[in-house]
């Protein structure tokens, strides 16, 4: 079950704010951050996995899960200011920090302003790549704040059934649910559709850290591609980078295991 901690914020207008979090296991404390759309329960079968060796703190980001969800523009800083007051919330005066994928960029960009111990980048998002342009645009009518969307896709569903893309249909009508209950999400998406909303990725910031840096990534990743981790692993003094053969993006799910036997070696010598 999540706890939920009561964290200051002086930006647009908020104050007091809940972040909800999950703990386990003892040791080190081994703050876990989750990827775009996700929560800290993503985090559930790694924390199975280290909970022997390190204190495990599943964090849901602001925006996401339990933690407030405030219909405010997000960006890279306000999810950096919200992890800075759990921080000092949990009085962590040293710890890891984990980060998947759009939790990657965060933990980078924390580790730039604030120590750490130790940096863990799950396929790290963060890295601008300007081929990503246009990759959502057809996200921009489900994104649409009408109930004219949510009609069209009822009534197309006879025809999608007859030509066997009911599935596709449902997809798309959950992706909108999903988005609509989640302001962070949303945000990111429509703030970000062009290469030139790309103003706060860290690539040309990363080179100044110097904490140890481990870059782990799927071989089969067709979400984040490989460049942008060997970017960081590239500018990062003395990081390490595995590259988990067959692995694809869902790394803290599915590949649970793989990445507690990296995390867990690589801790050993740092």
């Amino acid at each position: 079950m999540k706890k939920i901690l009561q964290v200051q914020l002086d930006f647009d207008g908020l104050n007091t704010v809940p972040a909800a979090y999950l703990e386990v296991g003892e040791g080190t404390p081994l703050l876990m951050l989750h990827g775009f759309m996700g929560e800290a329960s993503c985090w559930l079968p790694l924390i199975n996995q280290l909970k022997s060796n390190f204190r495990c703190i599943g964090l849901d980001l602001l925006g996401f899960g339990q933690s407030a969800r405030p219909l405010i523009r997000y960006d890279i800083a306000k999810e950096v200011a919200f992890l800075r007051q759990v921080v000092e919330a949990l009085n962590l005066d040293s710890f890891y920090l984990l980060g998947h994928s759009f939790g990657g960029w965060v933990s980078a960009a924390y580790a730039l302003q604030y120590p750490v111990e130790g940096l863990i980048l799950a396929a790290p998002a963060g890295i601008r790549d300007d081929s990503f342009a246009g990759r959502y645009d057809h996200l921009r009518p489900i994104l649409w704040e009408t109930p004219v969307i949510d009609w069209g896709l009822e009534l197309v569903k006879p025809i999608a059934h007859l030509l066997g893309q009911e599935r596709t249909i449902g997809q798309i009508a959950w992706m909108r649910r999903e988005l609509n209950t989640q302001p962070a999400a949303r945000s990111f998406l429509v703030d970000r559709l062009r290469p030139e909303d790309a103003i706060d990725t860290v690539e040309k910031e990363i080179h100044r850290l110097t904490v140890p840096t481990l870059v782990i990534t799927g071989e089969q990743d067709e979400t984040i591609p490989l460049w942008h981790s060997e970017t960081y692993a590239n500018e990062i003094l003395n990081a390490k980078l595995v590259v988990l053969p067959n692995a694809d993006h869902s790394l803290p799910q599915k590949f649970a295991p793989e990445l507690a036997t990296q995390i867990k070696q690589w801790s050993l010598t740092h």
